[in-house]
């Protein structure tokens, strides 16, 4: 039915779990313990159109390896993307054929009313 990434260490995205009440037959994800895959990537790519969208440029490792985030290309986003869990923007949800990305108010709003509405 879909699937929720998450990092099982960030309290945002627990809270954000239990926000949701997320559907019990969708497939809970720690990108930490299960990283993300190049199928799983090419899906969230098909559907949101892009691999910047998907970047956390907030990642305490951009400042450790002295990468400028502004410098980002769709290549070099999709080749972090799948060397680092911490590069991707936290959580994801695809529910439904409807991806959410993020954590701002607006994102989880819309997932929620979306959850409850399906």
């Amino acid at each position: 039915m879909g699937f929720f990434l998450y990092l099982s260490s960030c309290s945002t995205c627990k809270r954000i779990m239990e926000l949701l009440a997320l559907p019990e037959d969708l497939k809970l994800i720690d990108i930490k313990k299960e990283p993300l895959g190049t199928d799983q990537l090419d899906f969230l790519y098909q559907n949101t159109g892009s691999y910047l969208a998907l970047i956390n440029r907030r990642a305490q490792l951009f400042k450790q390896l002295q990468i400028d985030t502004q410098q980002l290309t769709e290549d070099s986003a999709k080749n972090l993307l799948l060397e680092h869990y911490s590069f991707l923007k936290r959580p994801v949800l695809v529910y439904r054929d409807k991806v959410f990305v993020g954590n701002s108010k607006a994102v989880v709003a819309e997932a929620k009313k979306w959850i409850d509405e399906h």
